[in-house]
This record gives C-alpha cells, structure tokens and sequence, in this order.
C-alpha cells in the first residue's frame, strides 16, 4: 500500500508544485502586495527605509515600490508559472530584507519566522522550478520529454 501511494506522490510531483506556487502567489497577491500596492508612497517609504540595514540609504520610496511590485506581481508570476525562477529570486530577496527588519527591530521569532519560512519556500522554487502546469513549460521546453531535474531516473 505504501509502495502506491509513494508511487503515485512520485508521480505528481509536478500537481504539488502547483499547489504550493498557487497558494504562496494567491497569498502574495492578494495578501501581502496588494495591500503594499495600495499603500502608496507614505507605505513604500516606510518598506523602503529597511534598504538602510544593508548600507542602502537612497531612494527608499522606490526599494518599497520595488518590493511592492515584488510580492503582487511576483505572485501572479508564480501563480502563472510564468518567469517562476526570475520571480522567486526576486521574492526571495524581499523576504530576506523583511527577515533582516525584523531581526534589527529585535521583533519576537513568531514575527522574524514568517519571512524565514517564505524565503526558504521562493529558494526551493527558485531550485525545482514551476513544474510542468506552468507557463513556462508551456513556453520555454524546446523538448518537452526532457526531465526537469537534473538527474533522470
């Protein structure tokens, strides 16, 4: 019985791929950057203002727009399967500059963990890939029989 349904897991791994990217990119637009969107520049200039954790003290109102545009429309991306890697290269660095603001603002681990969690979520995608129900795949594959692993099985 666990020979099939390990099996049959194995066989889908590219359904859970899609689950995830729908879930964190449904979570990311109409959650997290829609509501960044929204808030204009007072918003962006506050999300913005984190650069200077890292030594980037100029233009904070456009590292906040930027991040905005990140999370919304780095989550249609990613639920479209569409530039998947590019978007959660781009997510993921979000996330890692909202982890560091935590961690200076000396915020409790339940708040620091949120941004941990999708970081490593936008680095594994980043890795694996859309999976084949993406655009990409639609688009990109020149042979679409190839794995999209790097070692067959």
């Amino acid at each position: 019985m666990f020979k099939k349904i390990n099996g049959f897991l194995e066989n889908n791994k590219d359904f859970g791929i899609l689950i995830m990217r729908l879930a964190v990119g449904c979570a990311f637009v109409f959650v997290y950057g829609l509501m960044k969107i929204q808030g204009g520049t007072g918003l962006w200039n506050k999300l913005g203002g984190s650069m200077s954790n890292v030594g980037i003290n100029f233009a904070p109102e456009f590292w906040g727009f930027m991040a905005s545009v990140s999370e919304f429309g780095g989550g249609i991306l990613i639920i479209l399967g569409l530039f998947t890697r590019t978007s959660a290269f781009f997510m993921a660095m979000t996330m890692l500059m909202a982890a560091i603001q935590h961690l200076v603002k000396l915020d409790p681990w339940n708040k620091v963990i949120v941004p941990v969690e999708l970081f490593s979520v936008f680095i594994a995608l980043l890795f694996i890939g859309p999976g084949i129900y993406s655009l990409d795949y639609l688009f990109f594959k020149k042979n679409k029989s190839v794995k999209t692993h790097f070692f067959p099985n």
